[in-house]
């Protein structure tokens, strides 16, 4: 098939976007692609949708190849399964409600979990059923609060979302491996470097959950590894605890003498100047800082929780959100330290903290403040602080927390090196499931004995639009994009220049024995525009191969373009022909 560019709905521009962030999105947007029709909202053009097209299918045959079944549901859903799930509310502001004529809710589909849960319930309801697989390409909706980076973060995108259905936890197993498996072979086929990291499940829920991870340095998400072959999302990392000490024969807590030291540095230099030791400096890795934080539950309540950690890490807010979800998390206010007096700002030690103390406060520490750990924190007096505070003796937390900031070199909780941390962009996620959805929406089959058993599921999801964007943020250069073969809008772009008819007549026999080989050609046929306009366009537009028609068209030679590589080779066109029509990438 071919595709006259004087006839193609496109428009390329000279200009970036304004409000472009990254290069994908600059470049998808000149090159006419995409364009903007709110925050986080695309219009797809025909070159656009061509790519998407490309990815998708390259998904739906790996979906049929793990044995994955399509259907397709709507995206605009009742609230009532959401309600029955919880999700109504545990979403928050993160989706899009709406009522119809009748006041009935509704809601943009973010997920559909719950809708394919009752769809098997309606149609299944023995183990004979069982294995099985669904899965969809279809529209998502978030109300993203800060959309960003053009279609790495939109508030509508289309998803792949695949689900299984098992009657035992070892049917899960195997379908999980089946659907990862077939996750492999699309990114390879993708040609998209991944990391497969183990990560948190969030509103999801469900015991096991990994993530593909493209690294890239505009990716939204931080990701550690070792060189012997753990990965995580830094949000799924877990300490390796210390051993606990014995507690017999450690010194008494002493007070330190009042000195303004409100930060963590200036303490510091107050020990080394007044209390040296013979063990060595003191260093911020010594003290308790202690963080208060404000949740606000679904239900509307509010509460203060503090989180100990060594003075020398921050809280990773990232983490935080994923430890103490579904509740919303921010910094304390100088409103939340009013009403609370026991806390004094820059001073605040665990003395006073602790769901059974007198402030009532939760109070939860890293994992690393274990049972006989002394360190050096606030007495909760104004200027004064203590030293030698010990964990179990002269206080004890509610629980432990990992929200503390990971870094490069700290040790992989499976013993297999240091750390390091890199950024990425999430394209994939598997879960197991497990019976949650299947229990709250009563997706029941009869099992070999007669008895009922809850159905255990897998839920497994690929963002499409984002991947395109992931493509184009890792193929291009400073001339435009330059797609892969097995997504490029086009297999080749014919460009005819000059003015003589030859030209034309030849680049027109040329399309005409490309489409012979059931290549997608693109042919710039433009008779009043200019050889570098035209060439411009072809290299904003990115089509790997391109094929010049030009002056040398009369001696049936024509000039094969590589935009990968940049090198242009004057071939005749029978060869030109040939070359194109080798078996493409798959």
């Amino acid at each position: 098939m071919s595709t006259r560019l004087s006839q193609l709905f496109v428009r390329t521009l000279r200009e970036d976007p304004s409000d472009a962030e990254v290069t994908s999105h600059r470049l998808l947007v000149r090159a006419g692609y995409i364009r903007r029709q709110a925050p986080g909202i695309f219009a797809w053009l025909p070159l656009g949708l061509r790519v998407k097209g490309r990815i998708e299918r390259i998904v739906r045959e790996e979906m049929e190849r793990a044995g994955a079944q399509e259907v397709h549901f709507p995206g605009l859903l009742p609230r009532e399964t959401y309600e029955a799930t919880g999700r109504w509310t545990e979403y928050g502001d993160g989706i899009f409600r709406l009522k119809d004529r009748k006041d009935a809710d509704y809601l943009l589909a973010p997920t559909h979990e719950e809708a394919f849960t009752l769809l098997v319930k309606d149609l299944y309801s023995s183990y004979k059923d069982l294995p099985l697989s669904l899965y969809q390409i279809q529209d998502k909706y978030r109300d993203e609060a800060r959309p960003r980076a053009g279609l790495l973060r939109g508030r509508e995108f289309t998803m792949k979302d695949a689900y299984s259905f098992d009657a035992t936890d070892a049917g899960l197993d195997r379908s999980y491996q089946i659907q990862r498996d077939a996750y492999e072979r699309i990114f390879a086929r993708l040609g998209l470097e991944y990391v497969i990291v183990k990560a948190d499940a969030g509103a999801m829920g469900g015991s096991k959950s990994e993530e593909f991870l493209h690294p890239t340095p505009v990716g939204e998400d931080t990701f550690v590894r070792s060189a012997g072959g753990y990965a995580a999302n830094v949000e799924a990392f877990t300490t390796i605890v210390p051993a606990s000490i014995p507690l017999e024969g450690l010194d008494e807590a002493t007070l330190l003498d009042p000195a303004d030291t409100p930060t963590i540095d200036t303490l510091v230099a107050e020990l080394n100047a007044t209390v040296p030791r013979a063990e060595g400096p003191w260093t911020a890795a010594d003290t308790l800082k202690n963080v208060i934080l404000a949740l606000t539950h679904l239900d509307g309540t509010s509460e203060i929780v503090a989180v100990g950690l060594p003075g020398d890490r921050d809280v990773d807010m990232k983490r935080v959100e994923v430890a103490f979800y579904p509740a919303e998390v921010e910094q304390a206010t100088e409103a939340d330290f009013a009403k609370n007096p026991a806390l004094v700002k820059g001073y605040i030690g665990p003395q006073v903290l602790g769901a059974e103390s007198e402030s009532g406060i939760r109070y939860v520490v890293d994992p690393r403040v274990v049972e006989g750990s002394a360190w050096v924190t606030g007495a909760n007096v104004q200027g004064v602080h203590v030293r030698g505070l010990v964990a179990g003796r002269d206080f004890t937390p509610d629980g432990t927390i990992e929200v503390a900031q990971v870094r490069e070199g700290d040790p992989a909780p499976d013993g297999s090196g240091p750390i390091e941390t890199a950024r990425g962009m999430e394209i994939g996620h598997v879960f197991q499931l497990g019976r949650k959805y299947a229990e709250i929406l009563g997706l029941k089959v009869l099992d070999e004995n007669g008895k009922q058993v809850t159905v255990t599921m897998g839920s497994y999801g690929i963002g499409i639009t984002r991947i395109l964007a992931v493509i184009a943020e890792s193929n291009n250069d400073e001339k435009g994009l330059v797609w892969p073969e097995n997504v490029s809008p086009f297999d080749v772009h014919v460009v005819a220049t000059g003015k003589d008819q030859v030209v034309y007549d030849v680049a027109e026999k040329l399309v005409g024995d490309l489409e012979a080989h059931r290549l997608d050609v693109l042919f710039d046929d433009r008779p009043k525009v200019s050889p570098g306009v035209k060439f411009g366009d072809a290299e904003l537009i990115g089509v790997p191969w391109i094929v010049i028609v030009g002056r040398s068209a009369a001696e049936g030679i024509v000039e094969l373009w590589d935009r990968r590589t940049g090198e242009r080779t004057p071939v005749p066109v029978a060869d030109a022909v040939s070359r194109l029509a080798s078996p493409r990438v798959p």
